[in-house]
């Protein structure tokens, strides 16, 4: 089949919008397709070099006339300048707000009548998606994109309820290098960090904004540390950083966690890891657990968004309310002291991982998209 010019748009940080994208770009890139990433900054994710992927950074002019810089339009005229130098064949968008409706802008700047594929991969939906001054704005760059996907069922139904958009929305789960992400040696990365080797591990992964609900971690993790020597591991950085810094403290248990900050080294952290612990308040999907779980970590997870659609509670980890931290404490202590309930989670999910999120199956799903659209 004829080899695609893809255009990408979305965030460089770290997420899980950000990983997916520069994960299916390296996977496409394989199977001979050009990528073309539009962003401020080379996404965090794309460590691995290939000749058919490519970056056009996007900058802001500073003009005393604007109290803020215009990078949604900034990245609009980028946008029209790659469509007409690159000639690509289709844009795929990570992001509605504001991603899909640079999208738009762009190629009517370039006069171009390019395909749009936009992928909803959370907050544009369940948390812009609640501002009345924005939901029009998220339901114009659905409406204006040829193809919308979602990465859970769950956000499907979010977007179709809050948003009310015209467009079909179709569902392709979020997806891991299998390479990477599987069951492996720890090392010496354990005592490297000052952990005992008779010490558990729990590990939370995050952009540490107050939607990933981290102060519940925390306070469940110091009654944990009360029935089972434990570490806590604090992967990942943002705004809720010196909040949890508080809370740790005041709870006395700064000896027994450990902040990474950023790291490109997830699978070797989950290696020494014996859960992962996310009470999150809202997520779309949950690309960590699943990264998690293809390491042979369980996972203690809330019933929240797209979660109950990777975690199935009592077969390959445990589902808890939000804000039931009693509930937490209970199942991470059943979790690490139960070692056959342990081993049952961790085949259960290696089996999930491998079946129902597998990379190929999900890359095979966008690539059919991607000829759909680049055909229209």
């Amino acid at each position: 089949m004829e080899k695609l010019k893809i255009g990408v748009i979305c965030y460089p940080s770290l997420g899980g919008s950000g990983v997916v994208a520069t994960e299916l770009g390296l996977m496409m890139a394989k199977r001979g397709h050009e990528l073309h990433y539009i962003t401020s900054s080379v996404p965090f994710r794309l460590l691995e070099r290939h000749e058919n992927i490519h970056f056009h950074e996007v900058t802001i002019e500073g003009y005393a006339v604007f109290k803020y810089p215009p990078y949604d339009i900034a990245l609009a005229n980028q946008i029209a300048r790659v469509i007409i130098e690159e000639e690509l064949d289709l844009l795929h968008v990570h992001y509605a707000m504001p991603h899909a409706v640079s999208a738009a802008l762009g190629k009517d700047m370039a006069e171009s009548d390019i395909g749009v594929i936009t992928t909803l991969h959370g907050t544009d939906v369940t948390i812009l998606g609640y501002n009345e001054s924005l939901r029009n704005t998220v339901r114009y760059g659905i409406n204006k994109s040829d193809i919308v996907t979602a990465v859970s069922h769950s956000l499907k139904e979010d977007t179709l309820e809050l948003i009310e958009p015209d467009k079909e929305i179709r569902v392709i789960y979020n997806f891991i290098d299998e390479k990477t992400y599987v069951p492996s040696d720890p090392g010496t990365l354990k005592a490297d960090l000052g952990i005992r080797e008779d010490e558990k591990v729990l590990i939370h992964i995050s952009n540490f904004r107050a939607v990933k609900n981290i102060p519940d971690v925390v306070k469940s993790f110091e009654q944990i540390r009360r029935k089972i020597d434990a570490k806590l591991l604090l992967v990942g950085e943002g705004p809720e950083m010196d909040n949890i810094r508080r809370i740790i403290h005041e709870l006395g248990i700064e000896n027994d966690v450990i902040f990474t900050g950023k790291r490109n080294d997830m699978a070797e952290l989950l290696a020494i890891s014996d859960m992962m612990f996310h009470l999150s308040e809202q997520e779309a999907f949950g690309l960590v657990l699943l990264e998690a779980m293809a390491c042979g970590v369980p996972s203690v997870a809330t019933i929240r968004g797209g979660i109950p659609e990777v975690i199935t509670d009592g077969e390959n980890g445990f589902l808890v309310e939000l804000g039931d931290i009693e509930k937490a404490v209970e199942r991470a202590v059943e979790l690490l002291e139960n070692d056959e309930l342990r081993r049952m989670f961790i085949e259960n999910g290696l089996q999930t991982a491998r079946e129902k999120f597998h990379s190929t199956k999900i890359v095979d799903e966008y690539e059919q998209l991607y000829y759909e659209v680049a055909r229209k």
